[in-house]
């Protein structure tokens, strides 16, 4: 793989916008020109939020969703049942619209200002979902944001352990799964665990490969094989079409999987669909993925499949039929920008959406490249992977994360 609070709003502040245009009584102020993010990137609103005596007013299930929250109406009683799976158990939250006490696991809890509904969409006040769902909110003046940021909570994550990551072999412990890049497709296409990259690695005093595996596992981190490929010479064409090196291909990659003692196989095969006739790449490697599959699952390994994303310019991956094959897709959604800076977010967003559009969000795992991102900017994806329920993340690469921007992820997700 290439490294590719509460919230105080006063009236003086906000009042003044025009509210002709939402619908909004005109006793509300409507916050038109207020932007409102989550995790750093913008969440998209039904209705503009309102400042209703000294207090913003915001759509519920429009941060509810995002947030993970599931939402039901009851139009008899109108009244909103909102339930948020927590580590302590459900919290179960009911709201009743013109009525400002809610309930909370069925204990009274006032409200600053009762539901309301505004051009056919319910708004509650903004700092209720601090002050019972974990959500912080701030409020920048100079920008005119809101700033949201979810709650820390439990992800499903997954490592990369290639190349030289021995000083943060530490981190193994932390997650759930890891792939070690120890394999590849080389030059003449054939598959190898030597070379100058991504291959066994040599031993450091007591510590093996075979020996990173085994703690790893020991400590619940589930260890599969990482198979790297570019097609950057057609060498990885080359193995697609060749049948019977292909063949040869798959048997090493199972047997070496098997006989190292990995629970699982990860293909990272890149550079797909650049040119050239993208139907019949497609078709290659879907060939390609149904056999190994079928191998892999015959011997109880799963099989994880690291794609570029849709919305780049490598048009070989069929995500729908792969991800009818594999157990896990990970979006490598980075390098839209040669790795200058911060991938942008709207570029990761729609890799997630286009990708929802093909497969389930149970199978998909956000690639984040620490190459990319800096600290500050990791939890904005993290967050994306949130929104959107996403299985998880994967993240590239230990040996290069840093303690930084580990202690900026474990804001966000349990990595203790």
């Amino acid at each position: 793989m290439r490294p590719w609070g509460k919230l105080v709003l006063s009236c003086a502040i906000l009042l003044g916008g025009t509210v002709g245009s939402t619908g909004v009584p005109s006793t509300y102020a409507a916050t038109n020109q207020v932007k409102i993010v989550l995790d750093g990137y913008s969440l998209p609103f039904p209705v503009a939020p309102v400042v209703i005596s000294g207090t913003t007013m915001v759509p519920f299930r429009a941060i509810s969703e995002a947030l993970g929250i599931e939402v039901q109406w009851n139009q008899k009683l109108k009244k909103i049942t909102a339930t948020k799976q927590t580590d302590e158990g459900s919290k179960v939250v009911e709201l009743t619209m013109g009525n400002k006490t809610a309930k909370v696991n069925g204990q009274n809890v006032p409200l600053t200002l009762a539901p309301r509904t505004i051009s056919n969409t319910t708004m509650i006040p903004l700092s209720f979902f601090s002050q019972q769902f974990g959500a912080a909110v701030g409020w920048n003046q100079a920008a005119k944001t809101v700033s949201i940021t979810s709650p820390r909570e439990e992800m499903y994550t997954l490592g990369f352990y290639a190349l030289r990551s021995y000083d943060e072999i530490n981190y193994l412990p932390s997650l759930d799964a890891a792939a070690f890049g120890w394999g590849r497709i080389d030059r003449e296409g054939n598959f190898t665990t030597t070379g100058d990259e991504y291959k066994w690695p040599s031993s450091l005093g007591d510590i093996t490969g075979e020996s990173i595996i085994q703690e790893a596992q020991s400590a619940g981190t589930t260890s599969s094989f990482m198979v790297y490929a570019l097609d950057g010479q057609l060498e990885l064409t080359k193995n697609l079409e060749d049948k019977q090196l292909q063949a040869k291909t798959i048997e090493g990659i199972v047997t070496t999987a098997v006989e190292k003692g990995f629970k699982g196989i990860t293909l990272d095969f890149e550079g797909l669909g650049l040119t050239g006739d993208a139907a019949k790449v497609k078709s290659d490697y879907n060939a390609f993925v149904k056999a190994i599959a079928a191998r892999a699952h015959a011997e109880g390994l799963t099989l994880t499949l690291a794609l570029h994303p849709i919305n780049s310019s490598y048009k070989g991956y069929d995500y729908k039929t792969l991800g009818s094959l594999a157990d896990e897709l990970i979006i490598m959604a980075y390098a839209f920008e040669n790795e200058k800076g911060p991938e942008p977010l709207a570029k990761v967003d729609e890799a997630i959406r286009l990708a929802l559009k093909e497969t389930s969000k149970d199978k998909l795992l956000l690639g984040i490249s620490r190459g990319s991102e800096d600290a500050a900017s990791i939890n904005s994806k993290i967050g994306l992977a949130k929104r959107y329920d996403l299985k998880g993340i994967a993240l590239w690469r230990l040996g290069i994360i840093g303690p930084a921007a580990w202690a900026e992820m474990n804001k966000s997700i349990v990595l203790d």
